[in-house]
């Protein structure tokens, strides 16, 4: 009887016509707590460094492990929605996020803080994909583009608002009091999971407890690939300092090898985590290109900015904060209007723009010294958030429109892993970018900021050919109708 009365026709039908708003604004704001444990922590890192007597390596693994535990499990959120449909499988996973932010606000030492960062990653994976499979399933074409412009404008308030109050709580209560603000959205997140999200699986079908196994072979190549890849790259850094190259060699060939394998188990696997067919969809392999290298842009900067305010601007972390509440508000304020834009104009170009807007804004930053007024940074923020803002609602959207219904959960699970891969890359490349350029520039540590932000908005140029390559539009024939169904 609790099966039927949780089922998708029974919510439905006891919620009306505006159901499928309720069920995007609970997803919307479990997503919100991710995103939010995700960014807050970067403005407590300096105090972090000081308290746990952290080196710049050391620190930027904070934000990395975080990502590098999102990548990994991004991929099983088909398999778990599947198996245990979609009020058990989000649940579950807000409740872990919401453990992992309690444990690391009452852990004593940096190696447990670093486990309770990757249970909230491991936790922020999950959900990412969720919200866009509902759009793609419950909205018509004509109102997808509304449906992420609202999903975004909503889950852009929390790395808007996330430095500000980090750094507010920081000051005033420690670095510890970061861990809980993730607490409340997760309570009321479970709450509202338990009223309008379906006990069933996509589509309306009935949770498959005994259906086809986790690809676990399949999930340890990707974590042996990652992890090596990542470490790699940090011990890079080590290597240019004066130390041997047979490590990062060793690592980023044992990366090349597991990626390999990876990916002839998936060609030749009847569940694969990651279905390869996705890329003969042109939209969506370029997508995926835009997707890794926006990943490792908007992360490397998330990580960066508030690093580069506090360490070559003396800044101290409430005003650090402050500079980018209204980039936020105008991000918040863009995207709606870039969702309403999707549905109308060839969401190719809004991308590629969005990514000319972002390269622009690290390339300004090259002006900034210790003179600059703050309001200038702020507007040189504010042309980075404006493009983030035409990105966002139209990345998913034109990647995966025209996907076969069953591709789905595939494809969001796949796009937004390439993103996430792309941003674990992205805060170790910066990272380690940052810490030889500083070693370098001793005397002059805005000059390694400088040299950082450059090569962020090179980066982030080579996205813009991929964008543009996208080429679809809302109304070109062949699209796939919605069958109207989470």
């Amino acid at each position: 009887m609790s099966t039927d009365l949780g089922s998708l026709a029974a919510l439905q039908l006891q919620h009306g016509r505006n159901y499928r708003w309720w069920v995007l604004l609970t997803v919307m704001i479990g997503t919100m707590a991710a995103i939010m444990g995700s960014t807050i922590i970067n403005v407590a890192v300096p105090d972090m460094s000081r308290v746990f007597a952290l080196g710049q390596e050391r620190a930027q693994w904070l934000s990395a492990g975080f990502m590098a535990a999102m990548t990994l499990s991004m991929l099983t959120t088909p398999w778990l929605l599947e198996r245990y449909g979609y009020r058990l499988t989000y649940s579950s996973v807000v409740g872990l996020l919401m453990l992992g932010g309690m444990g690391g606000g009452l852990a004593n030492s940096f190696e447990l803080v670093l486990v309770m960062r990757v249970v909230e990653g491991l936790a922020a994976g999950v959900l990412q994909p969720i919200p866009a499979i509902i759009i793609l399933r419950a909205f018509e074409p004509h109102e997808q583009g509304k449906a992420m412009g609202v999903f975004g404008f909503g889950v852009v308030l929390a790395p808007a608002l996330g430095p500000s109050l980090g750094g507010v709580l920081v000051e005033w209560l420690g670095w510890r009091s970061i861990f809980f603000v993730v607490v409340p959205f997760c309570v009321l997140s479970i709450v509202l999971a338990r009223r309008y999200l379906p006990v069933t699986a996509p589509g309306g079908v009935a949770a498959n407890r005994n259906g086809a196994a986790l690809d676990v072979r399949g999930l340890a190549l990707l974590a042996v690939a990652v992890l090596s890849l990542l470490n790699g790259l940090v011990d890079l850094h080590r290597a240019a300092g004066g130390g041997s190259y047979a490590v990062p060699v060793v690592l980023l060939l044992v990366s090349a090898v597991a990626t390999v394998l990876f990916v002839r188990l998936q060609k030749c696997s009847a569940r694969p985590l990651l279905q390869l067919a996705l890329f003969d969809h042109r939209p969506f392999a370029m997508g995926g290109c835009v997707a890794f290298i926006y990943g490792m842009a908007l992360f490397g900067s998330t990580y960066l900015v508030p690093v580069f305010m506090q360490i070559a601007l003396s800044l101290p972390p409430s005003q650090a904060g402050a500079v980018l509440l209204p980039a936020g508000a105008v991000l918040a304020l863009t995207i709606p209007l870039a969702g309403r834009l999707a549905d109308h104009w060839p969401v190719n170009r809004l991308v590629t723009l969005g990514v000319l807007l972002l390269a622009a804004s690290f390339w300004l930053m090259l002006w900034v010294g210790l003179s600059t007024s703050l309001w200038i940074i702020t507007g040189f923020a504010i042309v980075g958030r404006v493009g983030l803002g035409f990105v966002l609602p139209s990345l998913n959207l034109g990647a995966m429109r025209g996907l076969p219904s069953a591709l789905i959960p595939q494809g969001a699970s796949g796009i937004n892993f390439l993103r996430q891969l792309g941003g674990a890359v992205g805060v170790n490349v910066v990272g380690t970018v940052l810490a030889w350029r500083l070693q370098v520039h001793v005397v002059d540590p805005l000059q390694a900021f400088h040299e950082t932000f450059a090569l962020l908005g090179f980066i982030t140029m080579a996205s813009a050919l991929a964008a543009w390559r996208m080429k679809l539009t809302p109304t070109e024939p062949g699209l796939r109708h919605p069958d109207a169904s989470v």
